[in-house]
């Protein structure tokens, strides 16, 4: 596949025969980094998500999408209580590791709520919530949450964008 410069643009119909030019087209969005936590059978569980965002100040509510393919999917859609983490810059190993492991947690500090819910420190926010609503998307479910607690910190962010990751500095 060639380069695209920046006066040159590509158009093409979304088709299954063509994902990967619709997945890179998503990726041109750049994002924040988030792990999202929840308690689990069998100790805590992570996953990694760039899917967040805020929805609503009154009441306080955020969303974030897990893909239904994933094998943990089924644990974090019955999850009535989780905590979505903004990444810091520094934290790019962590994101990795969760990413690929559902209990990576086990190797990284971490408290528990007060609702038994894993959480990291050091992260520049963090959303304490309460599930409300999950809808039905695709390959992928909106999960909605109440932010019952929230916690932030100054700080440089940790940045998806086209596949690979970089930061966003704070002025």
């Amino acid at each position: 596949m060639n380069a695209l410069s920046p006066t040159t643009s590509r158009a093409f119909a979304p088709d299954p025969a063509n994902s990967r030019l619709l997945r890179d087209a998503f990726g041109k969005f750049a994002t924040g980094v988030t792990v999202v936590t929840c308690a689990g059978t069998d100790g805590p569980l992570c996953i990694t998500a760039n899917s967040f965002s805020s929805i609503s100040l009154d009441p306080p509510l955020v969303m974030w999408a897990p893909g239904k393919a994933s094998r943990r999917f089924p644990l974090f859609r019955a999850a009535e209580h989780y905590a979505i983490h903004v990444l810091a810059a520094d934290q790019a190993d962590l994101c990795w590791t969760c990413s690929r492991e559902a209990g990576a947690l086990e190797r990284f500090d971490h408290t528990t709520s007060e609702a038994g819910v894993p959480l990291i420190p050091s992260c520049l926010a963090r959303f304490e919530c309460t599930r409300v609503a999950c809808h039905e998307a695709g390959d992928h479910v909106i999960v909605v949450g109440q932010v019952d607690r929230a916690e932030m910190r100054d700080g440089d962010a940790l940045a998806f964008y086209a596949g690979t990751f970089g930061q966003f500095a704070q002025n």
